[in-house]
């Protein structure tokens, strides 16, 4: 996918908006159902194309605001004590930009740091909750960014460069770093490359350097893009962006074998399809992946040991270009934004088959990819 971005100074909004002093987004919901969640979320956006919002927004899935007037926030992360929210800047010149949580919810903006690299589309705390790691996607490189005590960013402490290419010409012609993560454990990062088939593991020191201590090389062509790991942290499942897949992984002490590959999509699926977010239940027996092209959730099975993936469901995403799916903080949701749409989709979770049943109507909102609970 094309990254498109320009630059936009932090600090004094956009259209006179004050970042202490957000707008409610006017929303039309006919047949909203009572059993609807009221749970609060964040919302990240592309602001920079065509439709886009302001920035941030926060709110329940009946009514959204601006929290923080940002460009492109294509991807937010909140501190372990709920007192800081980071956010990816995904621009040629990339950012990543660090707020304050007021108990309104409305954000302050702390400060920025350049990321280094171009278009940085995802983010991850350390589990020490000392560093922020970045993926810079159109660069293909991975930046750390220590993080002071008044939960503002320093200078990074690393910029790595990841090397490589794919078969694919267009979209794999060099490396582009997707997703940064960590195993259950927090001993070992991991940073995946759609550019290069790859996923980096690495050790991250006290300096704030990733030192790497091995790799996993997924079949060419793949397109790697996320990847997350069963709770027990001896399984983990990587979803494929380029070819529909999701592999099923072993893990131990660092290093990842395949297990099983399986497509996201039902037999005689057609037309192009681009596999975007992953996630696993609290009890590791059902993975969710989502389908841009076909607008599905497709649903996995794991079994009895994690390590094997049986498609059970294929349901649509509620719009169009199903960029990023989140559970609701008791699992029993499941919220999907839908980037091309405008909206975003909730369902219920069946806790015994690991279904999903779409709720209410989805909520307008412009561009969203990435939805975060709060």
């Amino acid at each position: 996918m094309r990254r498109e971005a320009d630059a936009m100074q932090e600090g004094g909004g956009v259209h006179g908006l004050s970042l202490r002093a957000p707008w409610v987004l006017a929303v039309d919901l006919p047949g909203r159902v009572d059993a609807m969640t009221s749970e609060q979320i964040y919302v990240g956006s592309y602001t920079l194309r065509d439709g886009g919002g302001e920035g941030i927004g926060f709110g329940t899935t009946e009514e959204l605001q601006v929290a923080a007037a940002t460009a492109n926030p294509s991807f937010l992360t909140i501190s372990a004590d709920g007192r800081y929210l980071y956010a990816t800047n995904e621009l040629p010149s990339g950012r990543v930009s660090a707020f304050a949580i007021a108990d309104s919810g409305v954000l302050e903006f702390l400060n920025h740091q350049p990321t280094g690299g171009a278009d940085p589309c995802h983010l991850e705390i350390d589990p020490s909750g000392k560093f922020l790691l970045s993926a810079n996607y159109s660069s293909g490189s991975i930046a750390v960014h220590p993080i002071k005590e008044d939960g503002s960013l320093g200078d990074p402490s690393q910029i790595l460069q990841r090397e490589g290419s794919g078969p694919n010409e267009e979209r794999q012609e060099g490396p582009h770093a997707h997703h940064v993560t960590f195993d259950p454990s927090g001993s070992f990062a991991f940073d995946i490359d759609l550019g290069s088939d790859s996923v980096y593991v690495s050790t991250l020191s006290k300096e704030g350097r990733l030192e790497e201590v091995s790799r996993l090389q997924t079949h060419p062509g793949a397109g790697p893009r996320h990847l997350v790991f069963h709770p027990g942290g001896h399984a983990a499942y990587l979803i494929n962006e380029l070819d529909s897949t999701l592999i099923v992984l072993s893990h131990a002490e660092g290093k990842l074998a395949i297990a099983e590959t399986v497509s996201t999509r039902p037999d005689g699926a057609e037309g192009d399809n681009f596999p975007a977010e992953v996630l696993v239940s609290a009890d590791g027996r059902f993975v969710y992946g989502s389908n841009r092209g076909d607008d599905t959730i497709a649903v996995f099975e794991t079994g009895a040991e994690g390590l094997e993936a049986e498609l059970i469901q294929t349901i649509s995403s509620g719009g169009t270009w199903p960029r990023h799916l989140a559970f609701s903080k008791d699992g029993l949701q499941l919220y999907a934004g839908n980037e091309t749409s405008d909206t975003i989709a909730v369902f219920t979770v069946d806790q015994s088959s690991g279904a999903l049943t779409a709720t209410g109507t989805p909520l307008n909102w412009p561009k969203p990819v990435c939805v975060l609970p709060y």
